[in-house]
């Protein structure tokens, strides 16, 4: 499955705000335009899924009341989300949610034969049988809600009970993962256990790696050879009660003469920022993980390697949405693929975040016939952009 389109009312800068998403993202703009703030309500969407708002807010050192808007009165913060899959089938997801109570007071999921409803207190899980043609039956189970619960009642409900769309339909959220606090002093941890994932800032780096299994990790490593020719192995060394500690071995020729070819083992602890970043991000694409979420994806690499990093993003299996304030990021990018996943969002004049392609603005399709999206990125005022959107779009 694939997110197509994001709507979203009430969640921070995000008030009436609507994406519509490629295969691979990008989002460009001015600092405080909002990308930090897409894409932590894309992780509160898989959040609501995974049912633990609380820990979610915990981890981001959040209170509920925080997630809220100050640009309107409403309480509830309101969404829709909109899949297809390989066969062009749609899902959607429709929900109000209550950060007092922290879960969805209404929502509806209807994908494929599926449909699940939530509303006064009440939920309802359906699915159409097949019958004779020109026929439907539905099948519909009624139940009150009698327990505590947090985020989405997908959360809640036994997989038994769900029917099979259902099931992927939860299983996609599942398997959204966000790195958005990434950052090296995280990646450099000792940890315990990760359970498939690599934290919000890569804190479970070496435990994550550790479960990757010896055949991912001998993947990983050729991945990495390529442009640290020096690297020969990445393990990850077990110690006392459960810690797992990174290191790598890296071998030198030497002065080409002795024969000696002087290796050296260095813990996570002394590895350079740029390749743990690289490290953890081609790590996360060898996953099963289905859309996973990187911000300022070029900090602490280096230019020689942004080129490789953005290959491995646009080319990997998941749905991908980076943020960047890097025009060679963009210059990496086969126009086709900027036109579509390049992203732009500003701020109106009342402060919420609007999102708009890039390349979709007159002035900078015309340029992109004679420049590359980089070129066309620095050649841009971006402070001034707005007031081309705004004629464009009726001064909103």
């Amino acid at each position: 499955m694939r997110i197509r389109t994001i709507t979203a009312d009430n969640f921070k800068s995000l008030v009436d705000f609507r994406l519509d998403l490629a295969k691979f993202n990008c989002l460009i703009g001015l600092n405080g335009s909002g990308k930090s703030t897409v894409l932590q309500f894309i992780d509160f969407l898989a959040q609501q899924v995974r049912g633990d708002i609380t820990g979610w807010l915990k981890e981001r050192n959040w209170r509920p009341n925080e997630v809220g808007s100050r640009l309107t009165t409403k309480k509830n913060i309101e969404f829709s989300v909109t899949l297809t899959d390989d066969s062009g089938k749609t899902a959607t997801w429709e929900a109000s949610f209550n950060p007092a109570q922290l879960h969805c007071t209404h929502e509806r999921i209807s994908v494929e034969n599926a449909r699940l409803d939530v509303r006064g207190g009440t939920v309802v899980v359906s699915e159409r049988q097949p019958s004779p043609p020109g026929t439907s039956t539905t099948s519909a189970s009624p139940h009150e809600v009698s327990f505590t619960y947090e985020g989405s009642i997908l959360s809640q409900l036994r997989e038994s009970t769900l029917p099979s769309a259902l099931k992927k339909f939860k299983a996609f959220f599942q398997n959204v993962k966000s790195l958005d606090l990434l950052s090296p002093e995280h990646l450099r941890q000792r940890t315990r256990e990760a359970a498939g994932s690599l934290g919000l800032g890569g804190q479970k780096l070496s435990a994550f790696l550790h479960e990757l299994g010896p055949a991912r990790r001998r993947e990983l490593t050729a991945r990495l050879q390529q442009v640290y020719p020096q690297l020969e192995t990445l393990h990850v060394k077990s110690l006392r009660s459960g810690w797992k500690q990174l290191e790598i071995t890296e071998s030198y020729p030497g002065n080409g003469t002795s024969g000696f070819f002087p290796r050296m083992t260095t813990e996570a602890r002394h590895i350079n920022d740029g390749m743990l970043r690289l490290m953890a991000v081609l790590a996360e694409l060898q996953t099963d993980h289905q859309f996973v979420l990187f911000d300022e994806i070029e900090n602490g690499v280096n230019p020689e390697l942004v080129e490789f990093l953005l290959d491995a993003l646009v080319s990997a299996s998941q749905q991908v949405l980076v943020t960047t304030h890097s025009p060679m990021i963009l210059n990496y990018l086969e126009d086709d693929v900027a036109e579509e996943g390049v992203l732009y969002l500003y701020k109106t004049l009342q402060g919420s975040t609007q999102a708009i392609p890039f390349f979709s603005i007159s002035s900078l399709k015309r340029k992109l016939s004679v420049m590359g999206p980089g070129e066309v990125f620095v050649d841009t005022d971006l402070t001034r952009l707005y007031e081309e959107i705004a004629e464009r779009t009726g001064g909103a």
